[in-house]
């Protein structure tokens, strides 16, 4: 997947799901430039010798993969035993990934990982819908999963203004790293596509040899 200039291809009207209401069409780039970014969401040690970003999308199969199959690894090894501090940062390829993304973050930073965990674990579940409303069904059963209401639900993707930051913040840290394609990883400033699990491994090692020097 490519990246393509996604307040182009939304405009940003944000479709809210099942409730047919569109937030108000405005001037994409004029916009998109003048709303804040949003902060990352950290995950590990705040004093971790190495970071890793990763860029992914909900609508990624490559990114659901390295979720089921080398994050565990990942977070085991690395992350939970003060080694990396990781820090996911979304792409949205399409107004569905936008719509996971938005809930993602509707719960609040502290349970942004558990439903980023959720929305790639059941990928394939919640994207067989054959309908946008068939889709955003799915993902409110994710939410709700997660501890989330109905209402809470509709007022996030409700909320143009968020939708309006998270784009805003996803152009900005993808053209600031030069993102093309996800997943992708910059392990402390050093730019990784996806790779197997050993590979990774090597270079997180590497750095973390290099930041003990």
């Amino acid at each position: 997947m490519l990246i393509r200039s996604v307040v182009t291809a939304l405009g940003l009207v944000l479709a809210v799901p099942a409730l047919a209401q569109d937030a108000p069409a405005a001037d994409a780039a004029t916009e998109a430039a003048e709303v804040q970014a949003l902060p990352d969401i950290p995950l590990g040690a705040e004093d971790a010798p190495v970071t890793v970003i990763e860029y992914a999308s909900f609508t990624c199969g490559h990114c659901a993969n390295f979720h089921d199959e080398n994050w565990p690894r990942l977070k085991a090894e690395y992350v939970d035993t003060g080694k990396v501090r990781f820090i996911q940062r979304d792409v949205y390829f399409d107004q569905v990934g936008l719509w996971a993304g938005i809930l993602a973050r509707c719960g609040g930073d502290d349970k942004y990982y558990a439903v980023s965990d959720m929305l790639f674990d059941e990928q394939e579940k919640w994207l067989s819908g054959g309908t946008g409303e068939e889709i955003a069904a799915n993902l409110r059963k994710i939410g709700l999963k997660a501890g989330m209401s109905e209402e809470q639900m509709t007022a996030c993707w409700a909320d143009s203004a968020k939708a309006e930051q998270l784009i805003a913040t996803f152009q900005k840290n993808a053209t600031a790293d030069e993102i093309k394609a996800t997943p992708t990883f910059v392990i402390d400033g050093e730019t990784v596509s996806n790779q197997p699990w050993e590979d990774m491994k090597a270079i997180i090692d590497d750095k973390l040899e290099a930041a003990s020097e």
